[in-house]
């Protein structure tokens, strides 16, 4: 068996390059995951639920089936975790909360995970998140405090934290994560990785906890562009339990050696609010000189529907929340966490004219910038304006999703569904990472994935990586 390098695979596609050459097997990729998580996980909370021996055991089935020629595709023998907000037919799912019942969705896999074990994934376990995914964070239960491992006295960004600590950390190469305000985007960027969230409708999100019927959205996190198109290859296409996802399978594209004749949309209002970290202008400004400078055309835009979008996504997401929730709320609202019960109160507040109007009003927002997208190829826009918040502030009550509502720009594109892609484009003074969005057409992952490719091969943001984390940095 051959030594493990002295400088391991930094991306999932180094990963499966390395397996094929013989550099490295699944195994030893495997150890190195497990021993990585031994040392951090204990200050980063980053997993739920570790399948120690069952990834070994799949490692192992991984070294014999590309030993003898069987090859799954790029996630095969690749160590990899699963937001624990889906189901797993090899462990609990707990959605970060005891409400849940414990029997919901035992001895099932979620078609996204099925598709990950048909990838060759090696499923290292279940990630921490936010209580069902809308609650904050919170030590008043006996589940993990997610922590970034840039910073541990830092929040990883919510609600797929566990996920984006960490591939930020190395405890895996890639993950699942969720997104209906923002759960994928947000930890991307707070953990300086690279995130997608797909076309709402492009992967199954049967066998997920629901948090916004008509907003959820499943998608890959990782260290780069390049890893998330492998992975959503092998999890996007139509499943007969979700009548939401439509038959629009997924190839990885072909990749550019330059961007002439693409049309870039950028986008500076509304997302540099006062308050902004004084070295989010000049990260963004050098990220559109790169594409600029990589041949692509430049045209400001302002997006149609901005305020509106942002509110109709909030109210959306507390109605369909409070309706999946509503019997629990009557009997067990002592077990949620302060902030969950915050947002699914808010949900009762809303009547239902107002709940119809949001919808009306969305598909509005939707057809003004699709007239907008046959002219632009992408958009780009900061993904949030500040760095990682200290994890002290929500802990005090000081800090919440309100207080940082004026600094964070995804909500937008869960309202109108549009795909988008979180990379990570610089450092604050005190060395947080920044992160920019690459927004496109409907079902156009491809054109995104192709512009973040090339522009991750222009930079090296994506391959910073934090300084080791272990138990003498346990902050309190």
């Amino acid at each position: 068996m051959p030594e493990l390098p002295l400088t391991p695979p930094r991306t999932l596609t180094e990963a499966a390059a390395a397996l094929r050459t013989g550099t490295v097997t699944s195994r030893q990729l495997t150890e190195r995951s497990i021993a990585t998580a031994d040392r951090a996980d204990p200050v980063l909370g980053v997993y739920l639920h570790r399948f120690d021996e069952l990834a070994l055991a799949s490692a192992d089935t991984a070294d014999a089936e590309l030993a003898t020629g069987v090859d799954r595709g790029p996630l095969h023998g690749v160590p990899f975790a699963v937001k624990d907000i889906l189901a797993m037919a090899d462990g609990p799912t707990t959605a970060q909360s005891v409400v849940l019942d414990p029997n919901w969705g035992a001895g099932k896999d979620a078609p996204v995970v099925a598709r990950l074990k048909q990838a060759g994934a090696v499923i290292t376990g279940k990630t921490s998140t936010m209580e069902f995914a809308i609650g904050m964070p919170d030590e008043s239960k006996e589940f993990p405090v997610p922590r970034n491992p840039w910073d541990p006295a830092t929040w990883p960004g919510g609600s797929s934290s566990g996920t984006g600590a960490g591939v930020a950390a190395g405890l895996f190469y890639a993950g699942i994560g969720t997104d209906t305000g923002g759960s994928i985007r947000i930890p991307a960027a707070f953990c300086g990785i690279t995130g997608l969230m797909p076309t709402f409708g492009r992967v199954p999100k049967s066998g997920c906890v629901p948090l916004g019927y008509s907003l959820d959205h499943i998608g890959p996190m990782a260290r780069s562009a390049e890893d998330c198109a492998a992975v959503l290859a092998a999890i996007a296409g139509p499943h007969a339990s979700d009548p939401d996802c439509v038959d629009a399978p997924f190839a990885e594209p072909a990749w550019l050696e330059d961007l002439s004749g693409l049309r870039i949309g950028v986008v500076r209002d509304q997302h540099f609010p006062a308050g902004s970290d004084p070295a989010l202008a000049d990260a963004f400004d050098n990220t559109v000189a790169e594409l600029a400078d990589a041949g692509a055309g430049l045209t400001p835009i302002v997006l149609p529907y901005w305020s509106e979008m942002v509110t109709a996504n909030m109210l959306t997401l507390a109605c369909e929340a409070l309706a999946y929730h509503r019997t629990d709320t009557q009997h067990r609202w002592a077990d949620y966490y302060p902030a969950t019960r915050a947002m699914l109160a808010r949900g009762a507040l809303v009547s239902g004219a107002d709940y119809v109007q949001a919808q009306r009003m969305r598909r509005v927002a939707q057809d003004a910038l699709h007239r907008i997208l046959p002219d632009i190829d992408v958009l780009i826009c900061p993904t949030v304006s500040v760095a990682a918040p200290a994890l002290a502030g929500f802990f005090t009550g000081e800090t919440s999703i309100m207080s940082l509502f004026g600094h964070i720009h995804t909500g937008y594109w869960d309202s109108v569904g549009n795909p988008v892609l979180a990379l990570p484009m610089g450092f604050t003074a005190n060395g947080m990472p920044l992160s920019v969005q690459l927004a496109g057409r409907p079902f156009d992952e491809a054109g995104l994935l192709r512009v973040g490719q090339l522009l991750q091969r222009r930079t090296d943001w994506h391959l910073r990586q934090p300084a080791p984390v272990g138990a003498a940095e346990l902050v309190a």
